[in-house]
């Protein structure tokens, strides 16, 4: 039997391979979640993959993962730097948070992505991986889970 696992895109996410592939690389957002469910399906996890541009859906996804103590691996993307309500919402999960970035929020030139308010609650994070990151993140939840 598989343990649900959610993965949890916020904004612009759904433009991964087009919005700056220097960046964010050139994978899409369908083809990240097809892997994503794939590793997962190797882990015993049953990957569930979403992205939100709107922040209230995310904080309803939160909502419901920490009612079902749901894992979750969350890329709160522009939220991770400002968003208390993220900030919130993360801090009522009771099964493992494992917080992903694409890039490295730390060694980029914009001040305002070294700051995380999703940090404080996750079990661990992943940065500056690439889409390998996910993969990763995954291994991390299969880890915490199994004791």
């Amino acid at each position: 039997m598989s343990v649900p696992v959610l993965v949890l895109n916020g904004p612009n996410l759904g433009r991964l391979g087009r919005r700056q592939p220097e960046i964010y690389g050139t994978t899409t957002h369908d083809e990240l979640a097809e892997r994503c469910r794939a590793w997962g399906a190797d882990l015993g996890l049953d990957v569930e993959v979403r992205q939100t541009n709107h922040e209230g859906v995310l904080l309803d996804w939160l909502n419901d993962a920490a009612d079902a103590a749901t894992p979750v691996v969350l890329n709160a993307a522009a939220w991770t730097h400002y968003s208390w309500a993220v900030y919130d919402a993360c801090a009522q999960l009771t099964a493992p948070l494992v917080e992903v970035h694409l890039s490295d929020p730390s060694q980029r030139p914009e001040v305002f992505r070294h700051t995380s308010v999703v940090t404080p609650h996750a079990a661990d994070v992943v940065a500056g991986l690439g889409v390998d990151g996910y993969r990763v993140a995954l291994e991390t939840v299969a880890r915490l889970i199994s004791g």
